[in-house]
């Protein structure tokens, strides 16, 4: 069965009454069946066009990372390229090139030992890309354990609990133990010596995250790989470091060029991105990067004799549109280094004004300020007693705007915030509108008796 949210469709309303259009005949057509017959092309582009006017204004939704906004050129690409299946390199050898173009560019953007030897590939989004890195982690790990004559049965993993979902489903999905560091205090994601605690010599990898999703901050990925040594120089235990740079990625080298988190570490072996967040294209596709070809162990890519051509893949999908990768390219070759540096720099910049203006306003406390990812976390002060982030978050629907409200997970599930998420497309002006509908809202919400919503009342948004 098809997994859905409960309420996703009325199953009641079993059928759709198509209105008359075009001087055609109105009918009714099944909701939930294949209909008799075809119908025109105007008219099932209506009542698909009509429906979908339900979904919210994605450039007014501030909880999703991924780009809303792409400049016609690169849409125009994309639209010219729907049509080629990215696996089918001996049919559409340009689009390989590059897509290998593209892992050499990043390679170099991180800093990788010989960048024009890359190893890397496309994915259909960082959390694909991300699994391949556990993967590879997992396989290294058995394979030294065997060599070494050890037990291979009962790999674990560490990291925070701020992680995305995927590395659940890694864990998950590969029977490897997550070790979770919990949350403390004002400590919202892995520290050095919480990681270094968890690590014994069944740990296949520590992974660190550029940006947390939670509240936008940097993990502090060199002075884990530090801490990491001086444990190996303890212990005799190598940990290699992964690093889940799904967003910061491609936000720290533009706007953080010194701080060090990437190959530039020896300890960190892999890292993936979102090419659909900060890499500015539409969803989907990811991009998975090791530090050589020995961190990618030989005996998961696979040589396929496909449509005439031997190839080596080692993504988990296969079939896929080649657009999302040639609109990378796009991004890269538009905007260069410097092109990229001006993008991410106007977000933070929008992010961490914004941030100052609802700090102004009194009844907030800032979680975070967005001084790292462009994103910030925002919570309401103790003394405010009589509304809710989440009866703000559903107020601001009123007027189109997406701003999650959530808690944060074990050890701190007593915070709960408003997040916002500032992307390419979000500008000053639009910063400024959403403060005076907080503003407009506030005046409402402080004159309730008490709060209306709570978190298993809100919203559907999961983090």
């Amino acid at each position: 069965m098809p997994l859905s949210h409960e309420e996703q469709e009325l199953r009641h309303a079993e059928e759709i009454a198509v209105a008359p259009l075009y001087a055609l005949d109105s009918g009714r057509i099944p909701r939930h069946t294949l209909p008799e017959d075809e119908m025109s092309p105007d008219v099932a582009y209506q009542i698909i066009h009509d429906e979908l006017m339900l979904d919210g204004n994605a450039r007014l939704n501030v909880a999703t990372f991924v780009t809303t906004w792409m400049e016609p050129q690169a849409e125009r690409l994309m639209g010219e390229c729907l049509d080629k299946n990215m696996i089918d390199k001996d049919e559409y050898p340009q689009t390989a090139a590059i897509e290998t173009r593209c892992v050499n560019i990043l390679a170099d953007l991180w800093h990788a030992p010989d960048a024009g030897a890359a190893t890397g590939c496309s994915t259909t989004g960082s959390s694909e890309a991300a699994m391949l890195g556990g993967l590879a982690l997992k396989r290294r790990w058995r394979a030294q354990r065997l060599a070494d004559g050890m037990p291979a049965d009962k790999p674990n993993i560490v990291m925070g609990t701020n992680v995305q979902v995927c590395w659940e489903k890694f864990a998950n999905y590969w029977d490897v133990e997550m070790r979770l560091v919990p949350m403390e205090g004002d400590r919202f994601h892995l520290s050095p010596e919480e990681a270094v605690a968890r690590c014994d010599e069944n740990t296949i990898g520590v992974f660190a995250v550029l940006g947390s999703t939670f509240d936008g901050s940097y993990e502090p990925v060199a002075d884990i790989c530090a801490a990491l040594d001086a444990f190996e120089q303890e212990s005799g235990i190598d940990v290699p470091v992964h690093v889940d740079g799904a967003s910061g990625g491609m936000v720290a080298p533009f706007v953080d060029p010194d701080l060090v988190w990437d190959f530039r570490l020896p300890r960190v072996t892999s890292i993936n991105t979102s090419g659909h967040k900060y890499g500015l294209v539409y969803p989907g596709v990811g991009w998975i990067v090791w530090r050589d070809a020995e961190a990618l162990p030989e005996e998961l890519i696979f040589r396929v004799n496909y449509l005439g051509d031997t190839m080596p893949t080692f993504a988990l999908n296969f079939s896929r549109p080649g657009a999302q990768v040639v609109a990378q390219y796009y991004n890269f070759l538009r905007l260069g280094f410097e092109g990229y540096r001006r993008v991410q720099q106007y977000a933070r910049d929008v992010a961490t004004g914004l941030a100052a203006q609802l700090d102004d306003l009194g009844p907030f406390d800032l979680v975070t300020r967005g001084d790292e990812l462009p994103v910030f976390a925002v919570a309401l002060k103790p003394e405010v007693d009589n509304y809710t982030v989440f009866d703000l978050s559903l107020a601001l629907r009123e007027r189109g705007w997406q701003v999650p409200a959530y808690t944060f997970p074990e050890n701190r599930t007593d915070l709960a915030v408003l997040r916002v998420v500032v992307r390419r497309g979000f500008t000053h002006d639009m910063a400024d509108l959403l403060i005076a509908d907080v503003k407009r809202q506030l005046k409402r919400l402080e004159r309730q008796p008490a709060p209306t919503h709570d978190a298993a009342s809100a919203t559907g948004f999961a983090h």
